[in-house]
Protein backbone atom coordinates (compact mmCIF):
# COMPACT_ATOMS: atom_id res chain seq x y z
CA UNK A 1 0.00 0.00 0.00
CA UNK A 2 0.82 3.28 -1.03
CA UNK A 3 -1.03 6.72 -0.95
CA UNK A 4 -0.94 10.40 -0.33
CA UNK A 5 -3.41 12.03 1.77
CA UNK A 6 -4.36 15.65 3.49
CA UNK A 7 -3.30 14.97 7.48
CA UNK A 8 -6.96 17.24 8.31
CA UNK A 9 -9.09 14.24 6.93
CA UNK A 10 -6.47 11.59 8.03
CA UNK A 11 -6.67 13.06 11.75
CA UNK A 12 -10.30 13.09 11.75
CA UNK A 13 -10.84 9.86 10.63
CA UNK A 14 -8.03 8.95 13.36
CA UNK A 15 -9.97 10.53 15.87
CA UNK A 16 -13.68 8.80 14.99
CA UNK A 17 -11.90 5.76 14.61
CA UNK A 18 -9.56 5.56 17.55
CA UNK A 19 -12.38 5.99 20.39
CA UNK A 20 -14.08 3.12 19.39
CA UNK A 21 -11.47 0.76 19.97
CA UNK A 22 -12.24 -0.91 23.54
CA UNK A 23 -9.29 0.02 26.29
CA UNK A 24 -9.93 -4.06 27.71
CA UNK A 25 -9.17 -5.86 24.88
CA UNK A 26 -8.38 -9.19 25.11
CA UNK A 27 -7.77 -9.35 21.44
CA UNK A 28 -4.45 -7.57 20.32
CA UNK A 29 -6.06 -7.11 16.73
CA UNK A 30 -9.04 -4.91 18.38
CA UNK A 31 -6.43 -2.09 19.57
CA UNK A 32 -5.83 -1.53 16.05
CA UNK A 33 -7.23 0.70 13.40
CA UNK A 34 -7.37 -0.76 10.08
CA UNK A 35 -6.03 0.67 7.21
CA UNK A 36 -7.47 -0.29 3.87
CA UNK A 37 -7.76 0.62 0.37
CA UNK A 38 -10.91 0.35 -1.90
CA UNK A 39 -12.54 1.53 -4.67
CA UNK A 40 -9.78 4.66 -5.03
CA UNK A 41 -10.40 6.11 -1.39
CA UNK A 42 -8.75 5.10 1.95
CA UNK A 43 -11.08 3.47 4.36
CA UNK A 44 -9.97 3.79 7.98
CA UNK A 45 -11.70 1.23 10.09
CA UNK A 46 -12.26 0.18 14.08
CA UNK A 47 -14.27 -1.57 16.52
CA UNK A 48 -15.06 -3.57 19.80
CA UNK A 49 -16.98 -5.81 18.64
CA UNK A 50 -20.14 -4.02 19.98
CA UNK A 51 -20.27 -0.59 17.58
CA UNK A 52 -18.21 -0.63 14.35
CA UNK A 53 -16.88 2.29 12.32
CA UNK A 54 -15.54 3.07 9.03
CA UNK A 55 -14.11 6.44 7.25
CA UNK A 56 -13.75 6.56 3.67
CA UNK A 57 -11.33 9.42 3.19
CA UNK A 58 -10.43 10.74 -0.62
CA UNK A 59 -6.12 9.85 -1.27
CA UNK A 60 -4.16 9.57 -4.13
CA UNK A 61 -3.39 5.60 -3.99
CA UNK A 62 -0.54 4.87 -5.82
CA UNK A 63 -0.63 1.17 -4.45
CA UNK A 64 -3.53 -0.74 -3.08
CA UNK A 65 -2.86 -2.86 0.30
CA UNK A 66 -4.06 -3.13 4.19
CA UNK A 67 -2.45 -3.64 7.66
CA UNK A 68 -3.40 -3.24 11.05
CA UNK A 69 -1.68 -0.69 13.28
CA UNK A 70 -2.49 0.29 17.05
CA UNK A 71 -4.45 2.67 17.21
CA UNK A 72 -3.42 4.20 20.45
CA UNK A 73 0.18 4.78 18.62
CA UNK A 74 -1.00 6.47 15.45
CA UNK A 75 -3.23 9.11 17.24
CA UNK A 76 -0.53 9.99 19.51
CA UNK A 77 1.83 10.42 16.74
CA UNK A 78 -0.70 12.20 13.71
CA UNK A 79 -2.40 14.62 17.04
CA UNK A 80 1.84 15.96 17.74
CA UNK A 81 2.53 16.72 13.95
CA UNK A 82 2.97 20.32 12.99
CA UNK A 83 -0.21 21.14 10.84
CA UNK A 84 -0.49 21.67 7.32
CA UNK A 85 1.24 19.02 5.57
CA UNK A 86 -0.05 16.36 3.69
CA UNK A 87 0.33 12.43 4.90
CA UNK A 88 2.63 9.77 2.87
CA UNK A 89 1.79 6.17 3.44
CA UNK A 90 3.44 3.10 2.34
CA UNK A 91 3.42 -0.53 3.47
CA UNK A 92 6.19 -2.77 3.72
CA UNK A 93 6.43 -5.92 5.24
CA UNK A 94 3.74 -5.67 8.19
CA UNK A 95 5.81 -2.11 8.90
CA UNK A 96 3.65 1.32 7.95
CA UNK A 97 5.90 4.07 7.11
CA UNK A 98 4.41 7.54 7.95
CA UNK A 99 5.75 11.00 6.57
CA UNK A 100 4.43 14.18 7.15
CA UNK A 101 6.61 17.35 6.14
CA UNK A 102 9.83 16.73 8.62
CA UNK A 103 8.28 14.15 10.87
CA UNK A 104 8.21 10.61 9.58
CA UNK A 105 7.68 7.09 11.79
CA UNK A 106 7.72 3.32 11.20
CA UNK A 107 4.89 1.33 13.49
CA UNK A 108 4.95 -2.20 13.72
CA UNK A 109 1.43 -3.62 12.42
CA UNK A 110 -0.59 -7.17 12.51
CA UNK A 111 -2.02 -8.89 9.76
CA UNK A 112 -5.27 -7.35 8.27
CA UNK A 113 -6.62 -10.80 7.56
CA UNK A 114 -7.25 -10.70 11.05
CA UNK A 115 -9.42 -7.51 11.43
CA UNK A 116 -12.99 -8.89 12.49
CA UNK A 117 -15.39 -7.82 9.15
CA UNK A 118 -17.70 -4.61 9.90
CA UNK A 119 -21.36 -5.70 9.57
CA UNK A 120 -22.61 -4.62 6.27
CA UNK A 121 -26.29 -3.58 5.66
CA UNK A 122 -28.64 -5.03 3.21
CA UNK A 123 -31.51 -3.04 3.18
CA UNK A 124 -31.88 0.61 2.06
CA UNK A 125 -31.90 3.61 4.72
CA UNK A 126 -35.41 3.84 5.74
CA UNK A 127 -34.91 7.54 7.81
CA UNK A 128 -32.83 10.59 6.64
CA UNK A 129 -32.42 13.16 9.70
CA UNK A 130 -30.92 16.61 10.34
CA UNK A 131 -27.50 16.10 12.23
CA UNK A 132 -27.80 19.22 14.50
CA UNK A 133 -31.50 18.52 15.47
CA UNK A 134 -30.51 14.37 16.26
CA UNK A 135 -27.14 15.71 17.87
CA UNK A 136 -29.22 18.35 20.13
CA UNK A 137 -31.75 15.16 21.09
CA UNK A 138 -28.83 13.10 22.13
CA UNK A 139 -27.14 15.63 24.21
CA UNK A 140 -30.81 15.61 26.22
CA UNK A 141 -31.43 12.44 26.76
CA UNK A 142 -28.62 10.64 27.56
CA UNK A 143 -28.22 12.48 30.77
CA UNK A 144 -30.68 9.68 32.51
CA UNK A 145 -28.63 6.48 31.17
CA UNK A 146 -28.38 3.87 33.85
CA UNK A 147 -24.77 2.59 34.38
CA UNK A 148 -25.84 -0.53 36.28
CA UNK A 149 -25.52 -3.31 33.57
CA UNK A 150 -27.78 -5.48 36.01
CA UNK A 151 -30.49 -4.24 34.10
CA UNK A 152 -29.11 -3.62 30.43
CA UNK A 153 -32.16 -1.69 28.78
CA UNK A 154 -31.69 1.09 30.97
CA UNK A 155 -28.57 1.66 29.49
CA UNK A 156 -29.43 2.22 26.55
CA UNK A 157 -31.84 4.68 24.50
CA UNK A 158 -35.79 4.09 24.03
CA UNK A 159 -36.69 5.08 20.31
CA UNK A 160 -39.87 4.55 19.57
CA UNK A 161 -41.60 4.95 15.73
CA UNK A 162 -44.18 6.60 14.55
CA UNK A 163 -45.99 7.27 11.80
CA UNK A 164 -44.97 10.97 12.04
CA UNK A 165 -43.21 11.01 14.71
CA UNK A 166 -39.76 9.45 16.89
CA UNK A 167 -39.76 9.72 20.44
CA UNK A 168 -36.06 9.58 21.88
CA UNK A 169 -36.55 8.56 25.52
CA UNK A 170 -34.17 7.38 28.82
CA UNK A 171 -34.69 6.74 32.52
CA UNK A 172 -32.46 5.21 35.32
CA UNK A 173 -35.55 4.88 37.00
CA UNK A 174 -35.21 7.81 38.98
CA UNK A 175 -35.98 10.53 36.51
CA UNK A 176 -36.96 10.05 32.88
CA UNK A 177 -36.73 12.19 29.97
CA UNK A 178 -38.44 12.02 26.52
CA UNK A 179 -37.45 14.04 23.30
CA UNK A 180 -39.78 14.24 20.31
CA UNK A 181 -38.72 14.42 16.78
CA UNK A 182 -41.48 15.69 14.25
CA UNK A 183 -40.71 13.99 10.98
CA UNK A 184 -41.30 15.87 7.96
CA UNK A 185 -41.91 14.71 3.85
CA UNK A 186 -37.86 14.46 3.15
CA UNK A 187 -37.34 12.23 6.71
CA UNK A 188 -39.01 9.16 5.82
CA UNK A 189 -37.63 6.75 3.17
CA UNK A 190 -39.05 4.15 1.26
CA UNK A 191 -40.02 1.25 3.87
CA UNK A 192 -40.43 3.30 6.98
CA UNK A 193 -43.87 2.49 7.27
CA UNK A 194 -43.36 -1.27 6.75
CA UNK A 195 -40.78 -1.44 9.21
CA UNK A 196 -42.72 0.01 12.03
CA UNK A 197 -45.72 -2.24 11.36
CA UNK A 198 -43.67 -4.65 11.95
CA UNK A 199 -41.63 -3.14 14.91
CA UNK A 200 -42.58 0.01 16.98
CA UNK A 201 -39.44 0.34 19.02
CA UNK A 202 -35.94 -0.14 19.40
CA UNK A 203 -33.11 0.32 22.48
CA UNK A 204 -29.45 1.67 21.06
CA UNK A 205 -26.52 1.64 23.50
CA UNK A 206 -26.06 4.82 24.69
CA UNK A 207 -22.46 4.61 24.20
CA UNK A 208 -23.49 4.06 20.42
CA UNK A 209 -25.35 7.63 20.38
CA UNK A 210 -22.48 9.29 21.99
CA UNK A 211 -19.86 8.61 19.13
CA UNK A 212 -22.58 9.68 16.89
CA UNK A 213 -23.37 13.20 19.14
CA UNK A 214 -19.15 12.98 19.09
CA UNK A 215 -19.05 12.80 15.66
CA UNK A 216 -21.80 15.19 14.20
CA UNK A 217 -20.17 18.66 13.27
CA UNK A 218 -21.79 21.52 15.43
CA UNK A 219 -21.75 24.19 13.21
CA UNK A 220 -22.62 22.01 9.81
CA UNK A 221 -26.16 20.67 9.41
CA UNK A 222 -25.66 17.38 7.21
CA UNK A 223 -28.26 14.31 6.17
CA UNK A 224 -27.64 11.63 8.71
CA UNK A 225 -29.09 8.22 7.08
CA UNK A 226 -30.14 5.16 9.26
CA UNK A 227 -30.79 1.85 8.77
CA UNK A 228 -31.99 -1.23 11.08
CA UNK A 229 -32.14 -4.48 10.22
CA UNK A 230 -30.99 -7.71 12.43
CA UNK A 231 -30.85 -6.56 15.51
CA UNK A 232 -28.68 -4.00 13.85
CA UNK A 233 -28.73 -0.22 13.66
CA UNK A 234 -26.43 1.85 10.73
CA UNK A 235 -25.91 5.57 10.17
CA UNK A 236 -24.10 7.00 7.52
CA UNK A 237 -23.01 11.01 7.54
CA UNK A 238 -20.91 12.04 5.12
CA UNK A 239 -18.38 9.35 4.81
CA UNK A 240 -18.42 8.19 7.94
CA UNK A 241 -20.53 5.09 8.39
CA UNK A 242 -21.24 3.32 12.06
CA UNK A 243 -23.01 0.05 12.74
CA UNK A 244 -24.06 -1.36 16.39
CA UNK A 245 -25.49 -3.66 17.90
CA UNK A 246 -29.04 -3.16 19.53
CA UNK A 247 -29.74 -3.90 23.13
CA UNK A 248 -32.01 -7.18 23.75
CA UNK A 249 -35.04 -6.89 25.85
CA UNK A 250 -38.20 -4.83 26.25
CA UNK A 251 -37.93 -1.01 27.44
CA UNK A 252 -40.13 -0.38 30.17
CA UNK A 253 -43.19 1.56 29.89
CA UNK A 254 -43.32 5.14 31.20
CA UNK A 255 -45.84 7.14 29.54
CA UNK A 256 -48.39 6.49 32.32
CA UNK A 257 -45.22 7.64 34.81
CA UNK A 258 -46.14 11.00 32.91
CA UNK A 259 -49.12 13.29 34.32
CA UNK A 260 -51.41 15.10 31.62
CA UNK A 261 -51.88 17.83 33.63
CA UNK A 262 -50.48 20.08 36.58
CA UNK A 263 -51.80 22.20 39.16
CA UNK A 264 -49.02 24.73 39.28
CA UNK A 265 -46.47 26.13 37.17
CA UNK A 266 -43.35 28.56 37.96
CA UNK A 267 -42.05 29.73 34.70
CA UNK A 268 -38.19 31.81 35.29
CA UNK A 269 -35.01 32.37 33.67
CA UNK A 270 -33.14 29.34 33.13
CA UNK A 271 -29.42 30.84 34.40
CA UNK A 272 -31.20 32.30 37.69
CA UNK A 273 -32.80 28.72 38.85
CA UNK A 274 -29.47 27.08 38.04
CA UNK A 275 -27.44 29.27 40.12
CA UNK A 276 -29.88 29.24 43.17
CA UNK A 277 -29.88 25.64 42.77
CA UNK A 278 -26.65 25.01 42.54
CA UNK A 279 -26.15 27.62 45.88
CA UNK A 280 -28.44 25.95 48.15
CA UNK A 281 -26.50 22.33 46.93
CA UNK A 282 -23.58 23.72 48.99
CA UNK A 283 -25.69 24.07 52.21
CA UNK A 284 -26.80 20.23 51.50
CA UNK A 285 -24.99 17.62 52.91
CA UNK A 286 -27.94 14.96 52.75
CA UNK A 287 -27.18 11.35 51.34
CA UNK A 288 -29.49 13.11 48.23
CA UNK A 289 -28.31 16.80 48.19
CA UNK A 290 -31.62 17.76 49.24
CA UNK A 291 -33.54 21.21 48.38
CA UNK A 292 -36.48 22.00 48.95
CA UNK A 293 -38.78 24.54 46.41
CA UNK A 294 -41.12 26.62 48.10
CA UNK A 295 -43.82 28.49 46.01
CA UNK A 296 -45.88 30.79 47.74
CA UNK A 297 -48.52 31.41 44.93
CA UNK A 298 -50.88 34.42 46.90
CA UNK A 299 -47.36 36.63 47.77
CA UNK A 300 -46.33 35.65 44.22
CA UNK A 301 -42.98 34.38 45.91
CA UNK A 302 -40.42 31.62 45.53
CA UNK A 303 -37.50 30.32 47.58
CA UNK A 304 -34.94 27.85 46.77
CA UNK A 305 -33.51 26.57 50.34
CA UNK A 306 -31.37 24.01 52.01
CA UNK A 307 -30.13 23.41 55.53
CA UNK A 308 -27.98 21.39 56.76
CA UNK A 309 -26.34 20.71 60.50
CA UNK A 310 -22.92 21.34 59.15
CA UNK A 311 -23.07 23.70 57.21
CA UNK A 312 -25.86 26.07 57.58
CA UNK A 313 -28.54 27.34 55.89
CA UNK A 314 -29.24 29.23 52.46
CA UNK A 315 -32.04 30.60 51.38
CA UNK A 316 -32.36 32.88 47.81
CA UNK A 317 -35.75 34.26 46.63
CA UNK A 318 -36.02 34.20 42.91
CA UNK A 319 -38.27 36.51 40.37
CA UNK A 320 -40.84 34.24 38.15
CA UNK A 321 -44.06 33.73 36.98
CA UNK A 322 -46.45 31.42 38.88
CA UNK A 323 -49.60 29.98 38.12
CA UNK A 324 -51.41 27.89 40.34
CA UNK A 325 -51.62 26.82 44.25
CA UNK A 326 -48.91 27.07 46.99
CA UNK A 327 -46.16 24.61 46.87
CA UNK A 328 -43.56 22.95 48.78
CA UNK A 329 -41.59 20.21 47.30
CA UNK A 330 -38.00 18.48 48.61
CA UNK A 331 -35.82 17.24 45.51
CA UNK A 332 -32.56 15.75 44.64
CA UNK A 333 -30.83 18.61 43.53
CA UNK A 334 -28.28 16.87 41.23
CA UNK A 335 -31.44 15.29 39.29
CA UNK A 336 -33.48 18.76 39.47
CA UNK A 337 -29.95 20.65 38.10
CA UNK A 338 -29.37 17.81 35.15
CA UNK A 339 -32.82 18.63 33.59
CA UNK A 340 -32.25 22.07 33.78
CA UNK A 341 -28.92 22.29 32.71
CA UNK A 342 -29.78 20.45 29.30
CA UNK A 343 -32.96 22.73 28.61
CA UNK A 344 -31.88 24.88 25.51
CA UNK A 345 -34.15 27.73 25.94
CA UNK A 346 -33.45 30.72 28.02
CA UNK A 347 -36.22 30.03 30.16
CA UNK A 348 -37.43 27.31 32.59
CA UNK A 349 -40.80 25.84 32.97
CA UNK A 350 -41.40 23.62 36.58
CA UNK A 351 -44.30 21.77 36.57
CA UNK A 352 -45.55 20.46 39.69
CA UNK A 353 -48.63 18.81 41.45
CA UNK A 354 -48.15 17.30 44.83
CA UNK A 355 -44.83 16.81 47.43
CA UNK A 356 -45.46 13.22 46.34
CA UNK A 357 -45.85 13.49 42.33
CA UNK A 358 -43.51 13.80 39.21
CA UNK A 359 -42.65 16.76 38.63
CA UNK A 360 -41.88 18.05 34.84
CA UNK A 361 -39.31 20.53 33.94
CA UNK A 362 -39.99 22.16 29.69
CA UNK A 363 -38.62 24.80 27.60
CA UNK A 364 -40.20 27.71 27.17
CA UNK A 365 -41.13 29.55 23.69
CA UNK A 366 -39.15 32.85 24.73
CA UNK A 367 -41.15 34.65 21.95
CA UNK A 368 -44.94 33.66 23.07
CA UNK A 369 -43.87 32.41 26.63
CA UNK A 370 -45.98 29.22 25.43
CA UNK A 371 -44.46 25.88 27.18
CA UNK A 372 -43.23 23.47 24.26
CA UNK A 373 -43.66 19.98 24.22
CA UNK A 374 -40.95 18.39 22.24
CA UNK A 375 -38.94 17.94 25.23
CA UNK A 376 -39.95 16.81 29.16
CA UNK A 377 -37.64 16.07 31.86
CA UNK A 378 -39.54 14.18 34.50
CA UNK A 379 -37.94 13.44 38.30
CA UNK A 380 -39.64 12.71 41.25
CA UNK A 381 -39.99 14.70 44.89
CA UNK A 382 -38.44 12.99 47.61
CA UNK A 383 -41.23 12.20 50.05
CA UNK A 384 -41.03 13.83 53.85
Amino acid sequence: MKLTCTQEKFKKAILNSERVVSKQNTLPILNNILFETENGVLKISATNLEIGISNQIGAKIEKEGKITIPAKLISNFINNLPSGENINIEVDNQNLKIKSGTSKAIIKGLMADDFPLLPRKNSDYILTLSSIKLKNIINKVISCVAFNETRQELTGINLIFKENELYFASTDSFRLVENKFLLEEGNIKDGYLDFISKKDSIIIPANTLSEIARIINSEIDEEINIAIEDGQIFFEINGVNIVSRLINGKYPEYKHIMPKEFQTRVVGEKSTIQGAIKMSSVFSKTKNSEIVFKIDSEAEKFFIEARSVECGENSTELMVDIVGPSQEVVFNSKYLLDGINIIGTGKVAILLNNESSPVAIKEINEKTGEVLDEYIYIVMPIKG
